[in-house]
């Protein structure tokens, strides 16, 4: 059996999808899916800490289906502008589990991954499958990756009528 790890980089899906599909990614679609007939060994789900309660609840519904909640707080900058960005974490995260699985699944559209995903791929022979929504995800990122994944019809909460 296939042991695999787990990150979802909650913030890009939210964004990604929402912006390209106007609807939210199913992350219960989204755990069958990549982990059908596999041993998840370790699973997080990276989000930025509002304080919000039904971001909590959200959160509560990750932790009941296996993600461990990784929280880092959301800055507000002076300009208006926010951050919460969790690239170096999920980044040390993935290669510390990298040497205890077969495949790395990836929920990110993000391009700085790229770097991680080709050394991963080299130096511990392991498989990184990237999930993503097609045409917002980094080129470099898609082609780093042993397979993408499209972000589309069954991973989507809902499909928008037009």
């Amino acid at each position: 059996m296939d042991n695999i790890a787990v990150f979802a980089d909650v913030q890009n899906m939210y964004y990604t999808v929402k912006q390209q599909y106007r609807c939210h990614f199913d992350y219960n679609a989204f755990w069958k899916q990549a982990t059908a007939n596999r041993n998840v060994v370790k699973a997080f789900a990276y989000a930025t800490d509002k304080g919000d309660q039904r971001q909590k609840a959200f959160q509560q519904i990750l932790e009941r289906m296996g993600f461990e909640i990784k929280l880092t707080p959301y800055l507000q900058r002076r300009d208006g502008s926010a951050k919460g960005d969790w690239d170096v974490g999920i980044t040390i995260d993935m290669l510390e589990y990298a040497k205890e699985v077969n495949t790395i699944v990836l929920a990110s559209g993000d391009g700085d991954f790229s770097a991680v995903v080709t050394k991963i791929i080299e130096e511990y022979k392991v498989s990184v499958e990237v999930y993503g929504v097609p045409d917002l995800t980094a080129s470099s990122l898609m082609k780093a990756a042993t397979q993408f994944v499209p972000i589309q019809g069954d991973l989507l909460l809902s499909i928008p009528r037009i």
